[in-house]
């Protein structure tokens, strides 16, 4: 193979056919007293996560909760969700992710499309596993037809959607991604608990199995949180550190204390990182993997990292919570061709191709921005109750993301925009990432986000929210500078400063949100 694609592994796995609670059963058996996570003191090991899940599954079942059943998890990331997320699933639930602090409106909203017959807080957890056996209910899950997840879209362009997730691809994006990232192929044990079997060669995946250390801080309520911060890490045996709020010094020092191995989150925590005068300072010689997703990663800001972190391989994904989530993902062996600014080439099993903008179905050439579609086992099943919806983004099995990217001639693929969040000025096709982009790397820029304003007679101006990383930066000073290094029809026509951006609990900066401060 070639340095795009991991050596020694082909371009299709061998997925075994379990539930996702098999993920779960085959690390505890595997890795035992080793700490999985830890939070405030507190430890949890692979064997207690295995028995405690159990205890709430048979606590459910005992509760009247049947197969099928939705079973919603409202609390942040701490130690009793794990229990609580392998618990319902091993009970044949569905598990029905609420962002903690979401407005009671939209969670009563939520709770009534997904039809959630529980709602579970972070204290009720041992209160159902309380009393219970510690070997999992003997429940009938059909993979391919039973869901797993029902996942609720992160809403920064709308109302959100519940996406149908059936237990097969919850394993399969797990897979995909834990044998990415490590150089494994899947297996299972002798009592058919999903283990991986590294053999990739340890000079190009320095981090084995069952030795690595990080820190979490991504929602398990969110797609990225649940797939890779959660089943992929329990997967690889990682050692995992939960915090609860961002801070970035408490971040980087534990970094140094615990000498983690791997950092993983969207570009926000990395921007907060790099603002943080304690990173120069830190030991962080044994991070070796960093790993970046929800979000595009400015090109400054991967610089900035790998200067800070060289022993460091830096990745960039790309999915949504309609593939499980992830599909791409930059080669994650020391000697992968990586490309600053692209999300990497599709993985295992999975097909990326790029249609027009504007509609149709025939692929546009290399180099050509269009729409990303995306084939692959781990895409839905569908959007909840919305057929119409369904229909209008799975066709004839790809599925129509809204993203805008461009496939490089070695099949690398670039995020251009979302296709809501293009403008168009007089016709022209304006795509706020690149002006974002070059906003990033101003010196008087912390950080900046560009929408469009509409007008009469150019459609859309567009405008940028700019956080100064200095007292003295003026939006006219901001303005200018852009201005001058883009052609005429891709220029600002106002730089609006601003305290903060709003982002949501997964990275993801909202738009909406700035489009709506504009109206006002």
């Amino acid at each position: 193979m070639t340095a795009t694609w991991p050596p020694h592994i082909g371009k299709k796995l061998d997925y075994p056919e379990v539930a996702v609670g098999a993920i779960l059963a085959g690390s505890a058996r595997r890795f035992g007293d080793r700490v999985v996570f830890s939070h405030h003191g507190d430890e949890l090991t692979y064997t207690q996560l295995w028995q405690r899940a159990c205890q709430f599954a048979n606590g459910l079942v005992s509760r009247g909760v049947k197969a099928g059943d939705r079973v919603a998890l409202r609390m942040p990331n701490c130690l009793p969700f794990p229990v609580a997320y392998y618990g319902l699933l091993l009970a044949g639930a569905t598990f029905v992710p609420v962002n903690p602090l979401m407005p009671e409106a939209a969670v009563a909203a939520q709770l009534e499309d997904a039809g959630a017959v529980l709602t579970v807080v972070a204290s009720d957890v041992d209160e159902i596993r309380d009393g219970q056996p510690d070997t999992p209910p003997d429940v009938q899950i059909d993979i391919y037809r039973d869901l797993a997840h029902l996942a609720y879209t992160g809403g920064t362009t709308g109302r959100s959607k519940g996406v149908e997730l059936p237990h097969r691809n919850v394993v399969v994006n797990t897979l995909q991604f834990a044998c990415w990232q490590s150089g494994s192929v899947p297996a299972l044990d002798s009592e058919g608990g999903v283990v991986l079997d590294q053999i990739g060669d340890p000079s190009e995946y320095r981090t084995r199995l069952g030795e690595g250390r990080a820190i979490n801080l991504t929602p398990w309520f969110h797609a990225m949180g649940t797939i890779a911060g959660l089943n992929v890490l329990i997967l690889t045996g990682m050692s995992v550190i939960l915090h609860d709020r961002f801070d970035p010094a408490a971040y980087l020092a534990d970094a140094e204390k615990f000498q983690v191995t791997s950092m993983g989150g969207a570009p926000a925590l990395f921007a907060g990182l790099l603002a943080c005068p304690d990173i120069a300072t830190r030991d962080l010689s044994a991070v070796n993997s960093i790993g970046s997703g929800a979000a595009p990663m400015p090109y400054e800001m991967t610089v900035a990292l790998q200067r800070i972190m060289p022993n460091a391989v830096i990745v960039e994904g790309y999915g949504l919570t309609e593939v499980t989530m992830g599909a791409t993902s930059a080669p994650t062996f020391v000697s992968g061709l990586r490309k600053v600014g692209t999300v990497g080439v599709p993985v295992f099993d999975t097909e990326v191709k790029l249609v027009p903008v504007e509609g149709g179905d025939e692929p546009v050439p290399a180099g050509e921005p269009g729409e990303v579609c995306i084939r692959g086992p781990q895409v839905m099943a569908g959007y909840h109750n919305r057929p119409r919806e369904t229909a209008d983004v799975l066709v004839d099995g790809w599925l129509h993301t809204g993203d805008i990217g461009v496939l490089d001639e070695d099949g690398y693929l670039s995020i251009v925009d979302r296709k809501k969040d293009m403008l168009l000025y007089k016709g022209y096709n304006v795509y706020p990432r690149e002006l974002e982009e070059l906003l990033i790397a101003h010196p008087g820029v912390a950080m900046a986000a560009v929408v469009g304003r509409k007008d009469l007679e150019a459609g859309e101006l567009p405008v940028a929210f700019v956080v100064p990383a200095k007292p003295d930066v003026t939006a006219e000073e901001v303005m200018a500078d852009i201005n001058d290094q883009v052609v005429p029809y891709k220029r600002l026509r106002e730089v609006i400063l601003t305290d903060q951006i709003p982002i949501s609990a997964a990275g993801k900066i909202l738009k909406r949100e700035l489009r709506e401060r504009l109206k006002s």
